[in-house]
C-alpha cells in the first residue's frame, strides 16, 4: 500500500467515515528504542532501562488553494514503544495557511526558541539534550495553545514569532504559586510544556526568533517571556521570567560543529539567571558518525556552594541506511552540588524511520 493511502486510511480512522475532501497526505514515523545503563547521584541508584527516545507516528501534508495559497497541516503523536504509552499528546498538531506572505499555523508547535539552539540537538539518546545541556527545556520545546507567523526566506534570513494563549481556570488562592491551574508538569513527571490556565489573562508567552543560513553556515537569536504573575516565593521556572539565546553552526558536509550561549530564568535547575555554554562536534566518514559536546551550566546565584554543572557527550552511529541506524552514546555529568551531583548514562540504540 502506498504511503500516502495508507495516510488517507489513518486520517479516516482518526475522523470517521463521511465527505472528507482529503489533501496530500503523508504518513510517517520513527521507532527509536534504546538499552540503557543510568548512574546518577540525583537518582540515589544505578539501574538497566528499555528506554523510549521519542518515538513517534505522524501525518502531514497540504493541498493547493490556487493563487500561491496553500493549506498546510501535521499531527503528530508519540508512540512508547517500550512501555506502551501511546499517542503522547505534546507532539506537534497544527493547521495554518502558507503563500507569499510566509505562514500562520495554530496548534501545538515547536517553538522559535527550539528552533534556533536546538541546532545543538544532534545525539540520538533522548537523554542527550535535557534539562542540563537545553535550559529552554522547561517551556521552549513544543507549545500547546500557540499561534506563529514565520516569514518567507528572504536571501537566508527568516523569522518566527509565537503567541501562546491557554484559556482560564479559577483558582482557590492566585497569590500562591501551588495555586496556578493546570500547571507545568514536573521534569520528574515527565515534561509536557504546557502552561498555567491561569498564568495571565491574555498573552501567557510570547517568543521571536530570527535565523541567518547560507551554504554551511547557521547564525540565529532567540527571545522568549512568559507574562505570569510575580510571586513572593521564588519560583523554577520562573513565571514572569524571561530568556534569551544565540546559536552558530557550520556544517560541510563531513564536519559539523555548533555552539549555542542561553541566559535567563526559564529553566528546571535554578532560581535566577542561569548561563549555558554549549558546544558540539561531528565527523563522518562512509556510514559512520562520531559526536562529541560540552556543556557547561553557570548560575548568577551560588547559594549552595559550588553550583556549576559540566556536561560531557560522546556517541558512535553506524547507518545501515538513510533510514536505520544503531548508535553507542555516553552522557555524563559532573557537579560539587549535592543536588544534582554526577551522573553517567551509556546508551545503546537503533532507529528506524519510514
Amino acid at each position: 500500500m502506498k504511503k500516502s493511502a495508507l495516510a488517507l486510511a489513518v486520517a479516516a480512522a482518526l475522523t470517521g467515515f463521511g465527505s472528507i475532501a482529503y489533501a496530500d497526505t503523508t504518513l510517517y514515523g520513527s521507532a527509536r528504542v534504546s538499552v540503557d545503563y543510568v548512574d546518577d547521584d540525583l537518582l540515589g541508584n544505578e539501574y538497566w532501562d528499555v528506554f523510549n527516545n521519542a518515538s513517534r507516528l505522524g501525518v502531514r501534508g497540504q493541498e493547493d488553494l490556487g493563487g500561491g495559497l496553500a493549506a498546510i497541516y501535521q499531527y503528530e503523536f508519540g508512540v512508547d514503544v517500550t512501555e506502551g504509552g501511546n499517542f503522547e499528546k505534546n507532539r506537534p498538531k497544527w493547521v495554518g495557511l502558507q503563500g507569499g506572505f510566509g505562514a500562520i499555523t495554530a496548534g501545538t508547535q515547536w517553538t522559535p526558541y527550539y528552533n534556533v539552539i536546538g541546532v545543538g540537538d544532534i545525539f540520538n539518546s533522548s537523554r542527550a539534550f535535557s534539562d542540563y545541556t537545553y535550559l529552554g527545556n522547561a517551556v521552549g520545546l513544543r507549545m500547546d495553545n500557540s499561534v506563529i507567523y514565520t516569514t518567507p526566506n528572504l536571501s537566508g534570513f527568516s523569522a518566527q514569532a509565537m503567541l501562546v494563549m491557554n484559556g482560564s481556570c479559577e483558582p482557590t488562592d492566585p497569590a500562591k504559586p501551588n495555586q496556578l491551574c493546570n500547571g507545568l508538569i514536573t521534569k520528574d513527571e515527565g515534561a509536557t510544556n504546557l502552561l498555567p490556565q491561569n498564568l495571565s489573562d491574555n498573552i501567557d508567552m510570547w517568543n521571536i526568533g530570527l535565523s541567518y543560513k547560507n551554504g554551511p553556515f547557521f547564525a540565529g537569536a532567540t527571545y522568549m517571556a512568559l507574562e505570569g504573575p510575580e510571586f513572593r516565593q521564588a519560583t523554577i521556572p520562573s513565571w514572569d521570567g524571561d530568556q534569551w539565546g544565540l546559536a552558530f553552526g557550520y556544517n560541510s558536509g563531513a564536519f559539523a560543529l555548533t555552539f549555542a550561549y542561553e541566559d535567563g530564568d526559564l529553566n528546571r535547575l535554578f532560581e535566577g539567571d542561569v548561563q549555558n555554554y554549549y558546544l558540539t562536534g561531528q565527523y563522518s566518514f562512509g556510514p559512520n558518525v562520531i559526536r562529541a559536546a560540552y556543556g557547561y551550566v553557570d548560575p548568577d546565584s551560588d547559594k549552595r556552594g559550588d553550583d556549576n554543572i559540566d556536561n560531557y557527550i560522546l556517541g558512535y552511529q553506524y547507518n545501515f541506511s538513510k533510514r536505520t541506524r544503531v548508535w553507542l552514546e555516553y552522557i555524563g555529568r559532573t557537579s560539587d552540588d549535592v543536588t544534582f551531583g554526577d551522573g553517567n548514562t551509556l546508551s545503546i540504540g537503533t532507529r528506524v524511520d519510514f
